[in-house]
């Protein structure tokens, strides 16, 4: 088939990739604009622009899709089949009855579950215990058209977001590769509004952990927010009353009440720092203080000792 492609994150250069691999003719790839990035803001592609400049493709950056010369220009292309995976932009109903297929999307969750910006993270919030990728033809409202494929995969209890991101991007990559051989014999299924949930985007002030949560809770949100925005918390030591420390990991111990959310329990074991929780007891793994490296906490008790975690 003669594919335009849109997408503009991590998650989507493994599908770009594949394609190419897979024989498709990638007639033009669309992205978002170059965004300043670092201290020093430097005009920086993003990685599907990267990928794209790898194999010579051509590449399309619009500000916005609605512009009538854009519009000119994808259709011009005369493409069979628009591929869209966290391509960042809604598309409005021209564009999608460009392509003579329409726009096939790559959502990272079973749908209707966790529509929206953030599924991955928010499955893992919520404890799920599967999620998926969901190949669906594309229409004007936000992750509601109708399935075309789905494919599950189970969420461990120690995957980050990072690790189910990987996942689902192979997945989602090896779920469009099907759809388009199979195209014509699919039967495109209605989602069924019952169970709709909605994955709003991140916010940096959901990274703040409450240690009256639970020592489950807690883990999840370490889990979720790993590599952004990453949970934190203003920890005190025997060396500084307050500083802001970054948990990258963490386990559970046990599921046991204390009065004293926060306080680090002492342990036994050298070189471990557990705390307690609403509900629980929390063992710390690597974390990272304001300012320094981040250290796995035998390292990291070696410098400092932890007297308290939380306001």
């Amino acid at each position: 088939m003669k594919i335009v492609f849109a997408g503009t994150p991590e998650f989507s250069v493994g599908v770009l990739t594949t394609l190419i691999n897979a024989g498709h003719d990638i007639i033009g790839v669309y992205c978002q604009p170059d965004r300043p990035k670092g201290r020093g803001r430097v005009l920086t592609a993003c990685p599907v622009k990267e990928k794209a400049l790898e194999h010579s493709l051509p590449i399309f950056q619009p500000i916005s899709l609605k512009d009538e010369d854009t519009q000119k220009t994808l259709s011009a292309l005369n493409a069979d089949v628009m591929v869209v995976v966290a391509y960042g932009q809604l598309l409005p109903k021209l564009v999608l009855d460009i392509p003579k297929h329409g726009c096939l999307n790559i959502h990272a969750s079973l749908l209707p579950r966790w529509r929206g910006a953030a599924p991955i993270q928010r499955a893992i919030l919520a404890g799920d215990k599967t999620t998926g990728v969901t190949v669906m033809q594309m229409d004007e409202g936000l992750d509601t058209g109708n399935i075309l494929l789905e494919e599950t995969c189970d969420i461990a209890d120690t995957d980050t977001a990072q690790t189910l991101h990987d996942k689902l991007a192979t997945l989602g990559a090896n779920a469009i590769i099907a759809t388009l051989a199979d195209f014509n014999n699919l039967s495109p299924t209605k989602q069924n509004a019952i169970g709709m949930t909605y994955a709003k985007k991140l916010k940096k002030d959901e990274a703040w952990i409450d240690w009256h949560q639970s020592a489950e809770q807690i883990n999840r949100q370490i889990r979720a927010f790993k590599p952004y925005p990453i949970a934190q918390t203003n920890a005190t030591s025997d060396k500084f009353e307050s500083k802001v420390l970054r948990i990258l990991s963490a386990s559970i111990m046990e599921k046991t009440y204390y009065e004293k959310p926060g306080e680090v329990i002492q342990s036994s074991t050298k070189g471990s720092c557990h705390i307690a929780t609403g509900n629980g007891i929390l063992s710390l793994e690597q974390v990272q203080l304001a300012g320094k490296k981040i250290a796995n906490i035998k390292d990291f008790n070696n410098a400092y000792q932890l007297k308290k975690l939380g306001l």
